[in-house]
């Protein structure tokens, strides 16, 4: 069935308060508003001063910013993505497939800060923003397709991926993104070429491009029949190229030749089954009203939730980190689409939800902001470094250049840019220069005794320890 609505002087009317037909353009004058751009804008600001804030604050949350960072410095470099962080000499191409963080490569050569992959993430994030906003106004109109593009751009996915540091999935929601407003636009070529990137973002991807090949060739079937055929085509290929990927590509980087995660598939679909349902409520209700169950785009969801349910670590059940990003776009454009499906109801009740819809549901990302990450930029304390992290970095700061770290989560992300940095209890049989914790929950009693333990036949001597940090050096 075809994503444009029935034209408003031929279709039937059955009430008097169907939603309006989509504001067009009139002849001579710019037919590309500014307003989804300007709203790119303000996101990227948000999410840039988020990000860089809790920076400052040195609110890191995990090793992830600073394994990245390890790979995007080596590509700067022209080498290959070694991530020490993951083990000595261990190549991020053999834990997940995301050679697309090459791009990063020549903005980190210029600013060599784990800060560029930052800003480089609220960028991208904010890009989204575009298409969703676009798309939504082309079907819907100006206002309900700003207040769409809004509610997308602080929804709780988003911000959850802002809050989580850096991760490569940052690339593939604006390309999900351009690819579903080609799709509800009849680009299909334009559908197919947007999403084709994604099997370089990372290794389950392909079964997304599959997803979106298969939504093109539902709605291309009549109108364009050869295009369809051509998209099934496409889809075969994003689902060889997962497993291409998942069986050959990535053992082949692997020093274990073999992909790590296979633990953690074929979970029992009914373990944490109350948290799958609730992550099913969080993505439905307050994002879509529910509506967007009427839109096919939503197949294109399935992929991820799949391999997220059916997996066995918890982690990926529930509404934390990241993992629902990529999920985003596909709803709020489903919804747009299924929005404009809705205005030519024959039932009058579904017409009147779906013109109070947009107003809700911005009302609802503009509620449940109160709560989520961009909350704190209401603070004043958000904006100022803390003193504690003066007095943290200086300290840090007594690591030379060039020298090996073994790291927890906190100092390993600001040493990564200028030492060798290893995991704590990970640098495999490399014995490091110092020693960088962040013991501020004291779960070590004793520092050095830890150190001993880590290193047997190696002593180290605290040289310095400040809220929390503690730095050993090895005794020579």
């Amino acid at each position: 069935m075809s994503s444009n609505p029935t034209p408003a002087d031929t279709s039937p009317r059955t009430d008097s308060a169907p939603i309006p037909p989509p504001v067009t353009a009139v002849p001579g004058r710019d037919r590309r508003p500014r307003d989804p751009w300007l709203l790119a804008v303000l996101l990227f600001t948000a999410y840039a001063t988020l990000s860089v804030c809790r920076w400052r604050h040195l609110a890191t949350r995990s090793w992830d910013l600073g394994i990245f960072e390890q790979a995007v410095r080596a590509y700067a470099h022209l080498r290959a993505p070694v991530a020490d962080l993951r083990g000595p000499g261990s190549n991020l191409l053999g834990d997940h497939f995301s050679p697309v963080t090459a791009l990063l490569a020549p903005a980190y050569r210029l600013f060599p800060t784990p800060v560029t992959l930052l800003v480089a993430q609220a960028a991208l994030l904010a890009l989204s923003a575009v298409p969703v906003t676009r798309a939504a106004a082309r079907l819907l109109g100006r206002s309900r397709g700003l207040a769409l593009g809004l509610a997308y751009g602080l929804s709780w996915g988003i911000q959850r991926a802002v809050d989580f540091d850096f991760h490569e999935i940052c690339f593939a929601v604006p390309l999900i993104a351009f690819a579903l407003e080609a799709v509800l636009e009849r680009r299909w070529r334009a559908a197919l070429l947007w999403a084709f990137p994604l099997v370089l973002v990372k290794e389950d991807l392909g079964l997304t491009l599959a997803a979106i090949a298969l939504v093109v060739a539902m709605r291309a079937r009549k109108p364009a029949p050869r295009t369809a055929l051509c998209a099934l085509g496409v889809a075969v290929l994003g689902v060889l190229a997962a497993l291409l990927t998942f069986t050959v590509v990535i053992p082949a980087f692997n020093t274990a030749d073999t992909y790590t995660y296979w633990n953690k598939a074929g979970g029992d679909p009914l373990d944490g089954l109350g948290t799958k349902l609730r992550t099913l409520a969080w993505l439905l209700i307050p994002t879509t009203g529910l509506l967007a169950l009427r839109s096919p785009l939503l197949l294109v969801a399935l992929p991820t939730l799949g391999w997220r349910f059916l997996s066995s670590d918890p982690h990926y059940w529930g509404t934390d980190w990241h993992y629902s990003a990529v999920l985003m776009p596909v709803l709020s454009l489903a919804l747009a689409d299924a929005l404009s499906r809705s205005r030519w109801s024959p039932r009058p009740w579904l017409r009147s939800y779906a013109l109070h819809l947009p107003t809700a549901v911005v009302a609802a990302a503009l509620a449940l902001t109160t709560t989520l990450p961009l909350s704190v930029l209401g603070e004043p304390a958000a904006y100022r470094k803390p003193a504690r992290v003066s007095t943290v970095e200086r300290l840090l700061a007594r690591v030379p250049d060039g020298a090996s770290v073994e790291a927890n989560t906190g100092p390993s992300s600001r040493l990564v840019a200028r030492c060798r940095v290893f995991w704590t209890g990970g640098t495999g049989g490399v014995t490091p220069d110092f020693i960088a914790l962040d013991d501020s929950d004291h779960s070590i009693q004793d520092v050095q005794a830890y150190a001993g333990r880590l290193h047997p036949h190696a002593a180290y001597d605290v040289v310095g320890a400040a809220y929390g940090y503690v730095l050993l050096e090895r005794r020579t």
